[in-house]
């Protein structure tokens, strides 16, 4: 059941989509753009010159003012995903992008997931070209919230030098952002065991933790766009093993799990896993 202050933010974010303010156009300065502010903070695009496989690093730094957030690539239960897209004419496009870990934040019956401080997301993209400068346009569309949500978009142009080097203090943003993923799965930290019950209402886990982990991690699935499962029951620890049922909730009408690629994402004191579950 959706409680109303939910149901309330979402309104107010639906309304102030439709009602966002025109495209606020960023200058180019190389590979670095300038910052585009709003009230609640701002952003900007950093970028390496393509390498010879004609990829290309980069990241879109948001730095939200004190008291404010903004989000991880699922929000939780309001609030908007950053998105970052770029001209077909531009001759690039975006091969992925990536999300440090986050927070979750739980405002009474509000759970949000996202960062309340400076965050860098690493993107790479594919240089048609790498061999020709390029002058790129980027579009970039975040939430940033404190007791209201405000859509921030910006238009970023970048040039990108096919003999321009490699700047050092843009090559430290994008390695700092790269470093604040989440760990892949490893012999001390991974999903062990998943299922879901006969009725389709629980997911059962069961997880190895480092030995230095908190007692009872964090856990949060994702499942198609929009879902989220936050609560647990049964969580038990014994040694480094956890096992914990997550009631699955409502899902889209319709909605066939097979075949389906759900992610998890487990916080687990000063480490971060995270991987996916294939139901099949």
């Amino acid at each position: 059941m959706i409680s109303t202050a939910v149901t309330t933010r979402r309104l107010f974010i639906a309304t102030s989509l439709l009602l966002a303010s025109a495209v606020m156009p960023a200058s180019a300065r190389a590979e670095t753009t300038d910052w585009v502010s709003n009230e609640g903070g701002r952003m900007r695009i950093v970028a390496l010159a393509p390498d010879a496989r004609g990829t290309v690093r980069g990241a879109l730094q948001i730095e939200p003012k004190a008291g404010w957030i903004t989000y991880w690539r699922e929000p939780g239960d309001a609030g908007i995903p950053p998105h970052i897209s770029f001209s077909e004419t531009s001759g690039v496009s975006l091969s992925k992008m990536s999300y440090p870990v986050p927070r979750r934040f739980d405002n009474g019956d509000v759970r949000d997931i996202g960062y309340d401080t400076a965050v860098s997301f690493p993107f790479e993209l594919s240089v048609k070209n790498p061999n020709q400068s390029s002058a790129i346009t980027a579009s970039a569309f975040i939430g940033i919230c404190r007791n209201i949500c405000i859509p921030f978009q910006a238009e970023f142009n970048l040039g990108l030098k096919a003999d321009g080097g490699t700047s050092f203090a843009e090559a430290m943003i994008i390695n700092d952002a790269e470093g604040k993923l989440p760990e892949h799965p490893s012999d001390d930290f991974a999903v062990t065991h998943y299922s879901v019950s006969a009725d389709g209402d629980t997911l059962r886990l069961r997880l190895q933790l480092p030995k230095d982990a908190p007692k009872k991690p964090q856990v949060i699935v994702t499942g198609p766009e929009g879902h989220v499962l936050f609560s647990e029951t049964k969580g038990e620890r014994i040694e480094d093993s956890y096992s914990v049922d997550m009631p699955v909730g409502k899902l889209p009408k319709g909605y066939d799990m097979k075949g389906k690629h759900w992610g998890i994402l487990v916080l687990a004191g000063k480490r971060a896993m995270e991987t996916s579950l294939a139901f099949e």
